[in-house]
């Protein structure tokens, strides 16, 4: 099998255009792409569209959109193009018939001529009598007059590939050295009676003919390796492939109750994540994580830093538990992380419509420049940007009407108008003069800082939490902060 030696290493990323990405199908690809980037290696992406009744062009250009946004760069596929184009499995129908046509030739595949009712009658059978329910053979070894019987019956064949009688042992990167024995990996289809080819065929051909070194790939497809090692030999065989690729079976990520995260469970949709605001660089890291780590005491780190420590080897193969918190941790982190001003510009889509409760004009650029620094220690995700700066850019601040309720206790009325009167005498170019102007309102009222605060919090923001309150009272200004005040005060007196 292929070894890992430099830029000869070739790995396949070959997602279905069914629905939206999930984010096991993006670790998939991180693990494919790191190992390409790791070994100056090349990354083919290939798109498995052979199933009509389920594809759609609306999920393949949502796949290469999502590639893009989460930043792989692939060196063959869609929109990039290569030597073994085209990379969209249903323009490559006439190759997997020419194939098909030459495992028949040589003796490596059969026409079965089985119905699914006889099938299932055998397979019953032999559970009753306790022996493997997998494929009997019945049509390994078909005399002409049968065959001939069949055909006059009107039956439309299934091409069948014949399994050796022998084990099937290969090393998985990830499991280590695994055996399965010929009784528990039965002859399969490769054909339908249609004609149109089936995955069992389609992905391997496609493999062997694009010089695929290394297969990862999620480990509920572990099974049907040792059919396709076969398959791998009937093609060396054939002079259609030239060696078998090294395969690593990454582990499961589960999602709640020990249940392997689907596509259809909510947590599993790439799209929550971009709409959010999850970084690309925060959502990998996390991914990362899930089988994976670069040292025992080190979760957050960059993507060229993954890249560089990365090999499939050093991944774990017990299943992998998704934690939506310790995403969202890891993914401030990486917020944290970036330059003031491309976080300023990551979070433009959130201070525009559809998601800004204000109009165009309320925006204030220079507000967002002098808040953005205070703003990005604060967010877990993008997303939390729009209620976190609203009362900079709304005529008045959004009351939400519990914390105004918790902070707004007897006697602080008074609180608020002497803080008013030592905000009134502050120097407003100074988050630190603001603060000693509400320290000193609490400290005449028997308060620490922490409890004189909150009032004037909610009467300039309208929220009990935020951003650093000193400097939004400095960049929303003297003027706004002290009629906000003000407003509050004829509320309380209302």
């Amino acid at each position: 099998m292929a070894s890992a030696s430099g830029s000869s290493v070739r790995v396949r990323f070959c997602p279905s255009p069914t629905g939206n990405p999930h984010v096991g199908l993006v670790r998939t690809a991180l693990f494919n792409w790191a190992f390409a980037k790791h070994h100056g290696g090349t990354l083919v992406f290939r798109i498995e569209d052979t199933d009509a009744a389920r594809d759609s062009e609306e999920s393949y250009n949502q796949l290469l959109d999502s590639m893009r946004w989460l930043g792989f760069d692939w060196d063959e596929g869609p929109e990039v193009g290569g030597p073994h184009a085209p990379y969209r499995q249903s323009q490559r129908m006439d190759i997997y018939q020419d194939v098909a046509r030459k495992l028949l030739d040589g003796g490596h595949a059969y026409h079965c001529y089985c119905s699914q009712e006889e099938l299932d009658t055998r397979r019953e059978a032999a559970r009753a009598a306790g022996k493997p329910s997998g494929y009997d053979g019945h049509c390994r070894e078909l005399t002409a007059a049968q065959v001939e019987e069949y055909k006059a019956q009107g039956r439309e064949p299934i091409v069948r590939f014949r399994m050796p009688d022998e084990p099937v042992t290969f090393t998985d990167l990830v499991r280590g050295e695994i055996t399965y024995l010929p009784e528990n990996v039965p002859d399969y289809g490769i054909v339908r009676a249609n004609g149109a080819p089936l995955y069992t065929l389609v992905n391997p051909v496609d493999d062997a003919l694009m010089e695929i070194t290394h297969v990862l790939r999620g480990e509920d497809l572990l099974s049907s390796t040792p059919r396709q090692i076969a398959l791998y030999k009937a093609l060396i065989e054939l002079g259609v492939a030239k060696e078998i690729p090294a395969f690593g079976h990454l582990p499961y990520v589960m999602g709640e109750g020990n249940k392997k995260l689907s596509k259809r469970d909510p947590q599993s949709s790439l799209n929550l994540y971009r709409e959010r605001g999850f970084l690309p660089e925060g959502l990998l890291n996390y991914l990362s994580l899930l089988g994976w780590s670069l040292s025992a005491d080190q979760d957050v780190f960059s993507i060229d830093e993954m890249v560089a420590a990365f090999d499939v080897t050093d991944v774990n193969p017990n299943p992998a538990r998704f934690d939506l918190k310790k995403c969202e941790a890891i993914n401030a982190d990486q917020i944290r992380m970036l330059d003031v001003k491309d976080f300023a510009e990551r979070c433009r889509p959130w201070l525009q419509a559809p998601h800004a409760p204000w109009t165009p004009e309320a925006f204030d650029e220079t507000k967002w420049q002098a808040i953005a620094p205070h703003a990005q220690t604060r967010l877990k995700v993008l997303s939390e940007i729009t209620d976190n700066v609203d009362f900079l850019f709304l005529p008045e601040p959004v009351f939400d009407e519990a914390s105004w309720n918790k902070a707004m206790k007897e006697g602080s009325d008074a609180l608020l108008l002497t803080a008013r009167d030592n905000l009134e005498a502050a120097d407003w170019t100074s988050a630190e003069s603001l603060k000693e102007a509400v320290l000193a309102a609490g400290e005449a009222h028997g308060l620490k800082l922490g409890k004189a605060q909150a009032p004037v919090r909610v009467a300039v923001t309208g929220r009990t939490v935020g951003l650093p309150l000193f400097e939004s009272l400095e960049v929303l200004g003297k003027e706004k902060s002290l009629a906000r005040v003000d407003a509050a005060l004829a509320r309380l007196a209302g």
